[in-house]
């Protein structure tokens, strides 16, 4: 009888070891899987910021270039300055997001009244600066897709159940998808000519 409860002693003991391996794997599973997410999350954010400052840096010589044939614009090209102006002195991503919306706004409507002067638009280098600038934008859009989409599979995880618990315990906090919250940035540009 003796030999019969020693060997289910050891039986539980062995099951209850095996087990609690699994929770430590399962438990380690969740906590790699969340901290991934969460690095993500940061990577895009720094790619966005990245690509932002290389657009902001094309725009000295595309004022510079556009000074030079649009005498009458002076209003567009200075609020492209301001807008990289705002860009430099942001402190949080917050006021960075809403800089660089407002920097797109202002190109936008440069670009719209480039089109009303040949000259500009037959210029090779102002040419060669748009399309550099507008593929920065491009790669900007497809850094804040995945950055939303990271984001959104952050925040569902940290309220799923299991991983709601390792959440907690971690302190993991939901993320805010970007999004643009200045309707002008949605209106459409209208290019207006000064002379």
């Amino acid at each position: 009888m003796s030999i019969v409860l020693t060997a289910s002693v050891f039986v539980i003991a062995i099951v209850s070891i095996l087990m609690l391996i699994a929770l430590i794997i399962f438990v380690v599973g969740i906590y790699n899987s969340l901290i991934s997410l969460k690095i993500n999350i940061d990577r895009a954010t720094s790619n966005i910021d990245v690509l932002a400052k290389q657009r902001f840096d094309e725009i000295p010589n595309l004022v510079k270039v556009c000074n030079e044939y649009m005498s009458y614009e002076k209003e567009a090209l200075q609020k492209i300055i301001e807008a990289r102006n705002i860009f430099l002195k942001a402190s949080d991503s917050h006021e960075t997001v809403n800089a660089d919306l407002g920097l797109e706004s202002a190109l936008k409507s440069l670009y719209a009244v480039a089109e009303s002067y040949p000259e500009l638009k037959a210029n090779e280098q102002f040419l060669n600066l748009q399309k550099r600038i507008t593929a920065l934008e491009n790669n900007i859009a497809a850094r804040r897709e995945f950055y939303n989409a990271s984001v959104a599979l952050y925040n569902a995880r940290i309220y799923q159940i299991p991983d709601i618990i390792i959440a907690r315990f971690l302190n993991l906090k939901e993320k805010p998808m970007f999004r643009t919250e200045n309707t002008e940035e949605l209106k459409p540009v209208k290019a207006e000519i000064k002379y």
